[in-house]
């Protein structure tokens, strides 16, 4: 099975399913767009793990799997992964090429391994610093795994902020799924701040004021993480800035949208349009095509 082949596959899961995130690895010139949608694929199959309809013992069996396929691959520094016997793995044979092509940092995929592992076990979060952590395992490491693909002169500042837009990312999703996650017996909010603002999700109509007001104030938060996540954009090449800057405009459009109108996530799942999610992308574009002072010249090119 050629690697183009494989990559092919990788990018034909990217582009049905990763709703958001496709605008912005479009941006990319072929070799990123191929490793970052290899990334994408291997961490698609972890999520989808994490939110089928297998017992949770088979669940966690699977993300076991997962685990050992990924550090079977950093084992083999690069080298490309055969199948489980049922024939090539299209997904793992991509990202080997890509590992061997750019750093990215494979252990990551260990950390998101660990928080969709939390999923199954029904976890709930007590305090931020809880729920932060989880964040830093969902998506923080997938902002550390799109870095290694976008490459920097600078992992040692890029890669925290990397993290931050992660997790900004995820509490936008979080926000976004409140009630869709409550029903499938999920709630992600900490519990402090449903003490905080003295509500529940399992309270009646006289709770949803109160609920309001926390969605207001885990937006405000989010947009917090946002502010700290953007200034990767600086440390990275114009088209690796305008890949990020799509997706995280992208979110952060969303995260407005949830703001301005804090109870409609307890009633439906918010969204954007394809044409609004298509303008958020070409303004990233004319704005990483703007000189800036800081970017360097592009880096993280393959080896």
């Amino acid at each position: 099975m050629s690697i183009a082949a494989a990559y092919r596959h990788c990018e034909e899961i990217t582009w049905s399913q990763a709703r958001n995130f496709s605008y912005g690895i479009r941006l990319l010139p072929p070799a990123k767009r191929q490793a970052l949608a290899a990334v994408y694929a291997f961490a698609r199959r972890i999520d989808d793990i994490g939110d089928g309809d297998l017992p949770a013992p088979d669940k966690l069996a699977a993300l076991a799997q997962s685990r050992a396929s990924v550090t079977a691959l950093r084992d083999a520094a690069g080298r490309p992964a055969s199948g489980n016997g049922a024939g090539p793995d299209l997904v793992l044979i991509a990202l080997a090429d890509a590992a061997g092509r750019f750093d990215i940092p494979l252990a990551a995929f260990g950390e998101l391994i660990d928080g969709c592992e939390a999923d199954v076990r029904g976890a709930s979060y007590r305090t931020f610093e809880d729920l932060l952590h989880y964040c830093r395992c969902v998506a923080g490491s997938v902002g550390r795994l799109s870095l290694g693909v976008f490459g920097t002169s600078d992992v040692a500042t890029a890669a925290p902020l990397a993290d931050a837009l992660g997790v900004a990312l995820q509490l936008t999703n979080i926000l976004r799924d409140i009630r869709e996650d409550y029903l499938g017996g999920r709630v992600y909010l900490p519990a402090e701040d449903f003490e905080r603002f003295g509500c529940t999700l399992a309270g009646g109509p006289a709770d949803r004021g109160k609920l309001a007001e926390l969605v207001e104030f885990e937006a405000q938060r989010a947009t917090t993480w946002y502010s700290r996540g953007l200034a990767l954009m600086p440390l990275l090449d114009w088209r690796s800035a305008a890949s990020a800057g799509a997706m995280a405009g992208i979110y952060f459009r969303l995260l407005k949208r949830i703001a301005a109108a804090p109870q409609a996530v307890l009633d439906r799942r918010v969204s954007l349009s394809t044409s609004e999610k298509a303008m958020v992308a070409a303004r990233s574009l004319a704005t990483a095509l703007r000189p800036h002072p800081a970017r360097p010249a592009p880096a993280g090119a393959a080896r």
